[in-house]
């Protein structure tokens, strides 16, 4: 676990607060893997400014299995840490710092286990995935799993290392975020008429988005919810814009289907005529399912997840994988409860609890058969 906790510490030092670059961290680890013999690559945004990396041991061949984790992480902005928070530091067996648990615990384990996976006759591939800019919509993971199809073979699955505490979780809700902008006609407010007020028709979209979503079951059931209102100038101008911000969380593809079809028949005979509509999806995570059955739940058990596998309140990028059929799990260190917050930690014995799951994991994939 020493290895782990001091590959953590580096991780830490790096700061990839999802609206700055990642390339300094990107390339000191792909420098890492390719120096014990990995097939490394490298798949970039638009700008270039932040990269995913592809790291692959053993052969080329079908069969394999995906360690998948995100590079990137939440602000610290206006949270009030007792410690520098991209310098890890240890208290009472917690190690604390800004993307500890969420997820460069787990990147860590992964970076430790690798050089076992190089030294390993390995029957199956091994892929270590790590991608940008999960924390503000998965913007990574779709080039990344695009590329690993490109050039390597299908893995048979993926385990996607979120901080569950080791369980197994095997069910999420989706998560698509959109941004609807009504215009209308500027005026002064002593004659209203003489305008048309874009606030009100958004006024009554916002009533519309609650009565379609404010519903308790959150795990279960597609929920929506209503983020950010923004419109008008001043007290005395008939509002000529008004934007919102809103989402909804899908249990399946069938109530996305469902959901989005609602909103676009209100809007549709809801909007005044002399108003100006549209809406524009800006997020899509994909729901992550589950019928018990999948080769990943029952791989990830044997490495010692823990079960009963479980429905998770949050998303991730599992259901990328699921979508690009690629059997999917997710299952890593330490405790969502700490993600996001301040003082931010994982514990000790999470991250020694991974470094015994890659163990076994390295084991599996030497074995010819299952």
């Amino acid at each position: 676990m020493t290895a782990t906790i001091a590959l953590l510490a580096e991780l830490v030092g790096f700061d990839t607060t999802s609206s700055r670059s990642n390339l300094a961290l990107v390339g000191r680890v792909a420098d890492r893997l390719d120096g014990i013999g990995a097939r490394v690559r490298l798949s970039h945004d638009e700008g270039r400014g932040k990269a995913n990396i592809l790291a692959s041991f053993g052969p080329c061949a079908p069969g394999g299995v995906v360690l998948s984790g995100h590079t990137d992480t939440v602000p610290v902005d206006d949270q009030s840490w007792s410690s520098d928070p991209f310098r890890l530091s240890e208290r009472d067996g917690k190690l604390h710092g800004r993307g500890a648990v969420d997820m460069k615990g787990f990147i860590a384990a992964c970076l430790a286990a690798a050089e076992s996976f190089a030294a390993t006759d390995l029957a199956r591939p091994v892929h270590i995935a790590l991608s940008y800019d999960e924390e503000v919509g998965c913007l990574g993971v779709p080039g990344l799993i695009a590329d690993l199809l490109a050039h390597e073979e299908r893995p048979e699955l993926a385990i996607i290392g979120e901080p569950t505490l080791m369980r197994l979780g095997d069910r999420h809700r989706g998560f698509l975020g959109f941004r609807t902008r009504f215009e209308g006609k500027a005026a002064h407010s002593s004659d209203p008429s003489a305008g048309a007020s874009a606030i009100y028709p958004a006024a009554d979209f916002a009533g519309f988005l609650r009565a379609v979503g404010h519903r308790a079951g959150a795990i279960d059931r597609t929920t929506v919810n209503l983020g950010r209102i923004e419109g008008g100038s001043a007290i005395n101008i008939v509002p000529s814009a008004c934007e919102l911000l809103w989402e909804f969380r899908p249990v399946t593809p069938e109530d996305a289907e469902e959901t989005e079809r609602l909103v676009g028949a209100y809007l549709a005979r809801a909007t005044p005529p002399d108003i100006r509509q549209s809406t524009r999806r800006q997020v899509h995570v994909p729901p992550l399912a589950s019928a018990g059955t999948e080769p990943a739940l029952a791989v990830a058990a044997a490495l010692g997840g823990i079960g009963p596998p479980f429905a998770m309140p949050f998303g991730t990028e599992a259901g990328f994988f699921q979508a690009a059929g690629i059997s999917a799990v997710v299952c890593g260190p330490g405790s969502i409860a700490q993600a996001h917050q301040p003082d931010e930690w994982i514990a000790c014995a999470q991250l020694e609890a991974a470094d015994a799951f890659m163990a076994r994991l390295a084991g599996w994939a030497c074995r010819r058969h299952s």
